[in-house]
């Protein structure tokens, strides 16, 4: 269970460095080949495209809530699942985002990289009611 931990850790370290906005810590993160499709409109971006939405403002995270994360492993892969509500905004355009998401991470040269990022839109989890 304790070779779980680690890509864990770095899947925490993704949300939290994009919460920061630290291009820095993303790109130490992503694997140079990295490839996410957006999950508000399927298109490929590449860990260069990322880093420069980043760097320039135009996408800001406010907040970014992982829940229900599971790994799997094989060898130096692991592959996480889960589900985010994110907020934000794009350029001038504020976004709300319920997603399931998929990670996979290669460990390359002794360091866990996320090489993919899909993300899936989805209805939000209805908020506990109290009675």
């Amino acid at each position: 269970m304790a070779e779980h931990l680690e890509p864990l850790e770095k899947d925490q370290q993704f949300f939290s460095a994009l919460l920061a906005a630290s291009v820095e810590a993303l790109d130490r993160l992503l694997a140079d080949d990295f490839l996410l499709i957006d999950v508000m409109g399927g298109s490929e971006i590449a860990k260069g495209a990322l880093l420069e939405v980043i760097a320039s403002g135009q996408l800001k995270f406010d907040a970014i809530e992982p829940a229900d994360r599971r790994v799997r492993m094989y060898q130096t892969t692991a592959v996480i699942t889960g589900r985010t509500r994110m907020h934000g905004r794009f350029g001038a355009e504020p976004f709300t985002a319920s997603s399931r998401y998929t990670h996979v991470y290669v460990e390359q040269q002794g360091q866990w990289r996320l090489v993919a990022a899909q993300g899936t839109q989805v209805s939000p989890e209805p908020e506990p009611s109290v009675s």
